[in-house]
């Protein structure tokens, strides 16, 4: 049985903060980056489909509410209409943790790591892209960590993409250091 280690973030940020664009910019807007990246957790239904599902949803409730406020279960509907709210909040619940993204940005002399929550606090760190090297567990599974580590500290990025998605990705990056190492 192989067993990872997860790997606890020892890294300081560099600047914390609502995220806002003139406040927390590390680079210049017309400045040429060697690498950038942005990443994002995966949503597999859209408004168009979350529309249809809840108008779904909605249907089999007032159906069933219907038929049980007529045959004299009343209150069945008013747990129809609970069981609407609740799917509703869980997708609402969803879509708001679908607004946490990371950025990766790689110029000559810094490479920058974004990481905005959804509630839009942003958080930074600035690494050297000579001192950093990117870690991550081979064969790549679901567990695997994607790892940024300078001087002993490490950075946890991406941990909410695939194990594929994040295996493109410390590859992408890693050549991208390797060049700017160059």
């Amino acid at each position: 049985m192989n067993t990872r280690i997860r790997t606890l973030e020892t890294m300081a940020p560099t600047v914390t903060g609502k995220a806002r664009r003139e406040d927390m910019q590390p680079v210049a807007r017309d400045e040429d980056f060697a690498f950038h990246a942005l990443l994002t957790p995966n949503r597999s239904l859209s408004w168009e489909g979350f529309r249809q599902v809840m108008a779904v949803v909605i249907a089999v409730n007032v159906m069933n509410a219907l038929i049980y406020f007529t045959a004299g279960a009343w209150p069945v509907a008013f747990f129809c209409g609970i069981d609407i709210f609740i799917v509703w909040l869980a997708f609402k619940l969803s879509y708001v943790q679908g607004r946490r993204h990371e950025r990766i940005m790689l110029t000559d002399d810094a490479l920058w790591v974004s990481r905005v929550l959804p509630s839009g606090h942003e958080t930074r760190w600035k690494l050297n892209p000579f001192w950093v090297r990117v870690e991550i567990d081979r064969p790549i599974e679901h567990e695997s960590q994607m790892r940024l580590i300078e001087k002993g500290k490490t950075l946890i990025v991406g941990s909410f993409l695939s194990p594929k998605e994040r295996g493109e990705v410390a590859d992408a990056l890693s050549a991208a250091l390797a060049k700017a190492k160059a």
